[in-house]
């Protein structure tokens, strides 16, 4: 399969990049910065993508990632973005110097239409910047193809060995004639072809899913949601009746939920399902435990002793599926990127675990592999289902979490999901719910004073999970979310809406 590899030197938005790619139903993986040039001839890639990097050339305090010169030397065509660029500057001979001032957000920039890369583009177009250094020198028999007010060397090319920089970000929607830009590097310079598709998804990993496991039993993290759903589908496609999904009941899932799992797979699949009830034991692991970190950690380490627990029971199985997408290995941390938050099946998982990961999606994001889903042919209710954390509600009880607090916060929860899907909103935001400070207010309910707990409701959109914005809830569904839940809520006097973004800035 032609493939186009994106090169990570840490940037935000690498993965972002690939992404993109496979929209244009390019294959493309993301490699750190440091493999081995050999490693990277063997995969023949059409093409390389240079990240960006929170790391500056420039910087004596840091040692900025930089690779072997050599691979400008391949006969592979490249793009560097930002970083990137610069990196193929300095790697040339040419100068980096600091801008003297950061250069955030949308600009004007003037394009050269006569290379390949800015095919089909108008002269001047609006890109997103994102840069504290840029090149100062281009390097000999570099040209240079896009400049704006403020950045007289804003793109370059070497068009002789097919070698191109860019210092804005194409990949983000703030650029406009992005994705035209990529276009016309995986297409007219590349010369790739448009093959990857859902179907080869799916085929591709059922082949590496058979190769993995071979003559071995499997069982399957199966939460309900879209990620473990299409993960164990897609290993039950593989190896049949090998396959036992496991759904372990927390008790920190939203109301009902728990009996919604069961029946969707009872009634829409033919895969052995095994029900395991462990409310007690994790709210017992849980007592007196706050710190959102400690309690993700927690929650993965009691639900891989779960599986391993179920998997003596079902004899000789080795591997444990798990629905983990980019998203969540991202955002718990990667060897070039800072920790957000540890995912429970990431940053939670024991260092002793017994059983081998089988993880399909792993280098997959939400919209892909609802993708797949549909393709699968998985119900909408679960293609469509909003993110929820496996930790569940123990991470939106900002506290510790008791019986009292959970019996709280599931009523609440259920309430602005109702109201949300009333108002005809459920699909078109991303993650809709509510969260529990554990603090107490004064507040007056009707002729009394009330000392009880706030709710906190958060509605955001996002495409990548990575990024979020707020999402501007109309007032008649804000209203009646406060009214019922304030009304029929016991224990809650005041309900705060949370306007803040999530985000993403290099």
């Amino acid at each position: 399969m032609e493939n186009v590899l994106v090169i990570d030197f840490g940037g935000q938005y690498s993965q972002l990049i690939a992404r993109r790619i496979r929209e244009l139903r390019v294959y493309s993986e993301l490699v750190p910065y440091d493999t081995d040039i050999e490693k990277i001839k063997e995969k023949k890639p059409g093409g390389l993508i240079f990240s960006g990097s929170p790391y500056s050339i420039l910087s004596r305090s840091k040692k900025p990632p930089i690779m072997d010169k050599d691979i400008l030397y391949l006969g592979i065509p490249i793009m560097g973005i930002c970083y990137g660029m610069q990196l193929i500057a300095y790697l040339l001979g040419g100068k980096i110097t600091s801008s003297g001032s950061n250069e955030y957000g949308k600009t004007s920039i003037n394009f050269n239409t006569d290379s390949l890369l800015f095919k089909g583009l108008k002269p001047v177009e609006t890109c997103l910047m994102s840069h504290k250094d840029c090149v100062l020198e281009v390097p000999p028999n570099v040209k240079v193809i896009a400049s704006t007010y403020n950045l007289p060397i804003a793109g370059i090319e070497e068009s002789e060995r097919k070698i191109y920089g860019i210092q804005f970000h194409p990949e983000v929607k703030h650029t406009p004639s992005g994705m035209d830009i990529l276009k016309n590097f995986l297409f007219s310079i590349c010369k790739c072809s448009p093959t990857w598709t859902m179907v080869s998804i799916i085929e591709s990993q059922v082949e590496k899913i058979k190769n993995i496991v071979k003559n071995g039993r499997v069982i399957g993290a199966l939460s309900g949601g879209v990620d473990s759903s299409v993960a164990a589908i897609l290993v039950n496609k593989a190896v049949g009746d090998k396959l036992t999904c496991i759904f372990v009941d927390h008790g920190l899932l939203r109301k009902g939920e728990d009996q919604q799992v069961k029946e969707t797979f009872r009634k829409n699949f033919k895969i052995n399902l095994v029900h395991v009830k462990a409310k007690n034991r994790f709210l017992k692991k849980l007592v007196g435990v706050a710190d959102p970190e400690e309690k993700r950690k927690i929650i993965g380490n009691e639900f891989i002793r779960i599986f391993e627990e179920e998997a003596m029971k079902i004899k000789d199985v080795d591997f444990l599926v798990q629905g983990t997408l980019y998203s969540d290995v991202i955002e718990s941390g990667t060897k070039d990127a800072a920790r957000i938050k540890s995912h429970h099946n990431v940053g939670g998982l024991p260092d002793d675990m017994k059983l081998k990961l089988v993880e399909p999606l792993r280098l997959l994001f939400k919209d892909e592999v609802r993708r797949i889903g549909m393709e699968l042919g998985l119900p909408d209710e679960i293609v469509w289902r909003q993110p929820f954390p496996g930790p569940g509600l123990a991470i939106r009880i900002i506290g510790e979490v008791t019986e009292e607090r959970l019996e709280i916060l599931k009523a609440a929860d259920a309430i602005v999901l109702e109201e949300v899907r009333r108002a005809g909103l459920y699909r078109s935001i991303w993650q809709s719910f509510a969260i529990l400070p554990c603090i107490r207010s004064v507040g007056v309910m009707g002729d009394e004073r009330t000392y009880a707990y706030p709710i906190v409701i958060r509605a955001v959109s996002s495409e990548d999970a990575m990024t979020a914005d707020w999402v501007r809830l109309p007032y008649n569904v804000l209203e009646r979310i406060s009214s019922r839940i304030i009304n029929d809520v016991s224990g809650v006097n005041r309900v705060v809406y949370d306007i803040s973004s999530k985000p993403w800035k290099e």
